[in-house]
C-alpha cells in the first residue's frame, strides 16, 4: 500500500521534517496472519501434490519393469528359437546380442534378476535352462500383486 506524501519546503527549499516523518512511518511488508495463511495454502497444496508425484514415479517404474520383463522373455524365445536350446542366464543373451546389456529392475534398482531354470523341451539330455526371468524386488504394487509374479 502506498501513500503519496505531499513534500512540504520551507522558503529556503529544504524538506519540512514533518513531510519525511509521515515517509517513513508507513512500511510495506506482511502481516504475521498473512504469512501464516499463505504458509498453509501451501501445506494444502504439498499434501495434495506429493502423493500424486509418488503414484506417478511407482506406476512408471512398475511400467518399465513389466516392459524389461517382455523383453527378455522374448529374448528367451529368440534365443531359444535360433540356438535350439534354452539361455543358461541373462548374461548369455547379453553375449549373444539378443540383449544390449542387463537390463536394470527398476524397482531393486540393480541388473540383477532371479533366472527361472526349467526343463529345456529341445535338449534330448534333459538339460535345464533358463525359462523365465523374475524381479529380485520383496515389494509389492498399487494392487496388492508381488512384483516377483510379473
Amino acid at each position: 500500500m502506498k501513500f503519496m506524501n505531499t513534500v512540504f519546503r520551507g522558503s529556503s527549499g529544504q524538506i519540512h521534517p514533518a513531510a519525511s516523518r509521515t515517509a517513513n512511518s508507513f512500511q510495506a511488508g506482511f502481516s504475521l496472519l498473512e504469512m501464516m495463511i499463505s504458509m498453509f495454502i501451501l501445506i494444502i497444496l504439498l499434501s495434495v501434490a506429493v502423493p500424486t508425484y509418488q503414484r506417478s514415479v511407482r506406476h512408471a517404474k512398475e511400467v518399465v519393469l513389466k516392459e524389461n520383463l517382455w523383453q527378455m522373455r522374448r529374448a528367451i524365445d529368440q534365443y531359444s528359437a535360433d540356438k535350439g536350446k534354452l539361455p543358461q542366464s541373462v548374461e548369455d543373451l547379453v553375449e549373444s546380442k539378443y540383449l544390449r546389456e542387463v537390463p536394470v529392475d527398476p524397482i531393486t534398482e540393480k541388473a540383477e534378476w532371479d533366472p527361472v531354470m526349467g526343463d529345456d523341451p529341445n535338449s534330448t539330455d534333459n538339460e535345464q535352462g533358463m525359462v523365465d526371468v523374475k524381479s529380485l524386488s520383496e515389494e509389492t504394487d498399487g494392487d496388492g500383486k508381488s512384483y516377483r509374479e510379473y
